[in-house]
């Protein structure tokens, strides 16, 4: 009822200040300096005169002296996101009259020379001021407003007003995108684009989301993954590329998955699943130096939720069986699919009738094994029945050279080295057939045109994919994968 009640007042004025003739949405407003540029250099400001703009955050009265704070649009109290402005009647004449219809959230844009209040405070003598956008909703108090998490993410908006924190959180992640990009492009990989509407869907274990294409009369997928495509970049000639891209996976959400999400993709020519590795451990060293406020990073070492990671080579190493091992004390190498079964209802692990060995494996070691993977881990040499696309592993032909790797109980990425024998890849491609037969809708589906483009030839290649919001939780210390999307799905 207050918040009604606010909006009406906040429109009459919008009403009187049409009526005095003020355009109160113009269309722009030349500023000369960001409010950032003079705390960073105030020495250089001091007694000239600037033109800048923001939202106002506090107004203070004061007969005709009135003070206010001005923000480059979050509500946080860092000094170099807010500075004072002095308006005094003397100066402004008339148009002080029309503080009195100005609130806080509006955004105006000012003109005036700065200066230091007695008390050191960087202030702005306003000379002119132009009101740029009018806040007809009264913003959230800052400790009491805006506290539900539902609300945070549907109105991601006001978070971002409200949280310096949270806007941060955001910087960091383009930053770190932006480390990434550097990172490759400085190893020769070239960035490409391939296609999010796909006629058929491939390289990862998931449902996706159908979609209709009119034009072509034919139904088309949202990808669950880039490797398809990429691969065919390899076999057309390219060495290394890399893509960022959305993905589209039609499954549950908690707190580390989304139902869109941001991966990066990569592959290289003549290399394989060590070389992957290596590239991941010089990966995220390099990221450890991506600064920011609010986040500590010293060295190789990280904090995520009180617990210090660090990232120096060489990362742990451990086999997916011994792993299994490790953690249940039982050898699952040579256990037939009823064996595991029994094992996973006895332990109380969700499976279905449809899952078949490489599956409750996969179940069993999401249970018992990830969660105890904190420091960066490799996990290596998969089932080839959950891993199609992987090249058998040269020592044990039941395997493949695959490898997860995990931080803090999540996995982070995907790696092989690529199966490249067209004629293995169409049996691997059968074997996941019988699956969906079996009712395992996940399981992956025959590509006729990828076996051809393999049969023209691949080189040995090493490919590796990487989930960037759950990278970028790491490295703000975000427990929640929807704290790192700017708007994330969420249940109505």
């Amino acid at each position: 009822m207050f918040e009604e009640e606010q909006e009406k007042i906040r429109i009459e004025k919008l009403k009187k200040i049409k009526e005095s003739g003020i355009l109160p949405y113009p269309y722009k407003f030349e500023c000369t300096q960001g409010i950032k540029d003079i705390r960073e250099s105030k020495e250089e400001f001091i007694d000239k005169e600037v033109r800048l703009a923001g939202r106002i955050l506090a107004i203070r009265g004061h007969g005709k002296v009135i003070f206010a704070d001005l923000s480059i649009g979050s509500c946080g109290q860092g000094r170099d996101s807010k500075i004072q402005l002095y308006l005094k009647s003397d100066f402004l004449g008339e148009s002080f009259n029309l503080l009195k219809l100005l609130d806080i959230g509006d955004f105006i844009g000012v003109r005036g020379k700065v200066f230091e209040t007695k008390t050191e405070e960087l202030t702005i003598s306003v000379q002119e001021f132009t009101l740029l956008s009018k806040s007809l909703h009264p913003l959230p108090e800052k400790w009491h407003g805006l506290v539900d998490k539902e609300i945070r993410f549907r109105k991601r908006y006001l978070d971002l007003v409200m949280s310096p924190e949270v806007k941060e959180v955001f910087i960091r992640r383009t930053l770190i995108i932006k480390q990434i990009r550097e990172f490759l492009d400085a190893r020769g990989f070239l960035e490409v684009e391939t296609p999010v509407l796909q006629g058929i869907y491939g390289g990862g274990f998931a449902e996706p989301f159908k979609s209709y294409y009119k034009s072509l009369d034919r139904d088309f997928y949202l990808r669950i993954s880039d490797e398809l495509y990429l691969k065919r970049l390899i076999i057309g000639g390219f060495e290394r590329v890399y893509e960022f891209g959305k993905d589209f996976r039609n499954e549950g959400m908690d707190r580390l998955h989304n139902p869109e999400f941001t991966v990066l993709e990569l592959y290289q020519a003549y290399a394989d699943y060590n070389d992957m590795m290596q590239l991941v451990e010089e990966l995220f060293e390099e990221l450890c130096k991506v600064q920011g406020s609010g986040f500590r990073v010293q060295g190789s070492e990280i904090e995520y939720q009180g617990t210090k990671i660090k990232f120096k080579r060489p990362w742990k190493r451990i086999t997916f069986f011994d792993s299994l091992k490790k953690y249940t004390g039982v050898e699952f190498r040579d256990k037939d699919e009823k064996e595991l079964a029994k094992f996973a209802q006895e332990k109380e692990i969700p499976i279905s009738k449809e899952y078949h060995r490489g599956k409750i494996l996969d179940a069993i070691f999401d249970t018992f094994v990830q969660p105890k993977l904190t420091e960066p881990t490799f996990v290596i040499d998969y089932p080839k029945d959950i891993s199609p696309l992987a090249k058998e592993h040269r020592e044990d032909s039941s395997l493949v050279e695959r490898f997860e790797p995990f931080v803090c109980g999540m996995e982070i990425g995907n790696a092989f080295s690529e199966l490249n024998d067209p004629l293995e890849q169409i049996k691997r491609f059968e074997m996941q057939q019988e699956f969906r037969e079996k009712g395992d809708m996940e399981a992956q589906i025959m590509d006729k045109d990828f076996i051809e483009a393999l049969g023209y030839g691949m080189p040995p290649t090493g490919g590796l994919g990487l989930g960037i919001d759950r990278i970028v939780m790491l490295f703000t210390n975000s427990h929640s994968i929807k704290d790192v999307i700017l708007f994330p799905h969420l249940r109505t």
